[in-house]
């Protein structure tokens, strides 16, 4: 009986161990960007992914650059709580929108990147994704005038 007591609490214990570390895998670190680069994409947003743990954005990249392929690009942003805080919405960009992106490209050179900020040509309105890049969003246009 003390025996399957024993097996039972270790059993348990080694359970418990691995559903609190179960959380911490979900996190992901965000190394596969060139922190050091930047390229700027220019085209047409295609797609916007407003969901939980990253926001996503497809744009059609139209410009052709050493460092930046044409075609279609996925930009990783935060999550949706905290572009609401840095002054974005759901409708902030929307597919259709033409865009430039300056993005941190992914280290391996495949179609993806993180983004540092994003314009809409149309209205020139850029927007930072990131609460400690800017207090709120269009601080340069609001001191150009």
């Amino acid at each position: 009986m003390k025996a399957n007591l024993g097996k039972t609490v270790i059993w348990s214990a080694l359970l418990g161990l691995a559903a609190a570390a179960y959380p911490v895998s979900a996190h992901h670190s965000t190394t596969m960007f060139d922190r050091d680069k930047t390229i700027a994409l220019s085209g047409v947003v295609k797609e916007l992914h407003w969901t939980n743990p990253h926001v996503a954005i497809y744009i059609e990249n139209n410009v052709k650059q050493a460092n930046a392929e044409t075609g279609l690009w996925l930009v990783e942003l935060t999550s949706p709580g905290n572009l609401v805080r840095s002054g974005w919405s759901r409708n902030t960009i929307k597919p259709g929108d033409k865009v430039t992106a300056v993005v941190h490209p992914l280290r391996d050179g495949s179609k993806g990147a993180s983004l540092n900020k994003i314009t809409q040509t149309d209205t020139g309105q850029s927007f930072s994704y990131s609460i400690r890049d800017a207090d709120r969003p269009n601080i340069d246009q609001e001191y150009s005038k």
